[in-house]
């Protein structure tokens, strides 16, 4: 199937007062993410994706151990990353669930190292990529960092948190300072009702 850039589910502004402006948004969302939308769609037409869901070109797609990944799973993956992206994030903070905030102190000790433990993954990826919370095939939680577009789909987990750490997604609001990006994504940005549903 066509992929399609998803709208934000909230304003371009709903999270200006939260440390991510609108200026990002429209970047982010409006170009970076359609571009990948757009450049994912010439890449699949007429090929054996076509018609596929993003989840199984991503899966289909990825090479393990390859240097570089091809140009159609970088576009689904960084298609499909992006759409998780928008729907982690809302302008309402939300508390964390019960049953999200017992799993993460059960694999974490408590919620204070899991976000130390996320911020370091995603300050320590060099150059760009992803920070991820997952659940592990065994049902476990853990923290993962991933390259460029990879995700966890390549890995049989679960997303049910993502952070980009492309420049793109921050440079306009914090300039080189990605640390204090992701401290302020963890404790501002996040809907944690929604993290806590993908488990």
């Amino acid at each position: 199937m066509a992929f399609t850039l998803p709208d934000l589910p909230y304003a371009h502004d709903a999270l200006a007062s939260l440390g991510m402006s609108k200026e990002t948004l429209e970047y982010h969302h409006d170009i970076h993410h359609k571009a990948y939308v757009d450049n994912g769609n010439k890449l699949i037409a007429g090929t054996e994706w076509e018609g596929k869901s993003v989840e199984e070109i991503v899966k289909g797609t990825y090479q393990s151990g390859a240097v570089a990944q091809n140009g159609i799973f970088n576009n689904a993956s960084q298609h499909w990353n992006h759409a998780q992206f928008w729907e982690m994030m809302g302008p309402n903070q939300t508390a964390m669930p019960g049953e999200l905030e017992k799993a993460i102190t059960e694999s974490f000790g408590s919620v204070d190292k899991f976000k130390e433990d996320f911020s370091a993954a995603g300050a320590g990826q060099f150059g760009s990529g992803w920070a991820w919370l997952v659940k592990d095939k065994d049902g476990s939680l853990k923290v993962t960092k991933t390259e460029n577009g990879v995700n966890p789909l390549c890995f049989g987990q679960t997303a049910l948190l993502g952070c980009d750490v492309w420049e793109h997604s921050y440079y306009i609001d914090f300039r080189n300072k990605r640390p204090a990006y992701l401290t302020n994504f963890l404790d501002k940005l996040v809907n944690w009702e929604n993290v806590a549903s993908r488990m």
